[in-house]
């Protein structure tokens, strides 16, 4: 929540990150596109690739992934692909969200990797800081 909030303050849509092991930050981040002029430059994005950096790897298996909202595609599909064991999202994204809002990336059985998934969790403060934001914009 904090690292979305840091989004917020720095003009970016709210959507913060960490991954962990065993307990263990492996990497973090908050949406910065906009800033970073990077199309990919999503929270998730951002800490899967500090982790991998941390850890000398790409793939993050026994990883857990906790993200304010509900994923896109694009960090769908990186997050099946660096192998991560588990999503924990808040607030579900019903106009982009590729884990079950829109579409299903994430658990696909036709996929080589199924990531386990839970959200909902603080869905409404997750929810709230998103709606401020926006409504802040108008």
């Amino acid at each position: 929540m904090a690292l979305a909030q840091r989004a917020a303050t720095e003009g970016e849509v709210p959507v913060g990150a960490v991954l962990v092991k065993d307990g263990v930050l492996l990497g973090e981040g908050y949406n910065r596109p906009i800033t970073d002029h990077d199309p990919s430059g999503h929270a998730e994005m951002i800490a899967l690739r500090a982790a991998a950096k941390n850890v000398g790897n790409y793939r993050l298996t026994g990883t857990t992934l906790y993200v304010t909202l509900e994923p896109c595609v694009m960090c769908a599909g990186a997050i099946t692909h660096a192998r991560v064991q588990r999503l924990v999202f808040g607030a579900a994204d019903p106009k982009a969200g590729a884990v079950h809002s829109l579409y299903d990336v994430i658990a696909n059985p036709r996929l080589n990797h199924q990531v386990a998934w839970t959200g909902g969790v603080l869905e409404a403060e997750c929810g709230q800081v998103l709606r401020d934001f926006f409504r802040a914009r108008r």
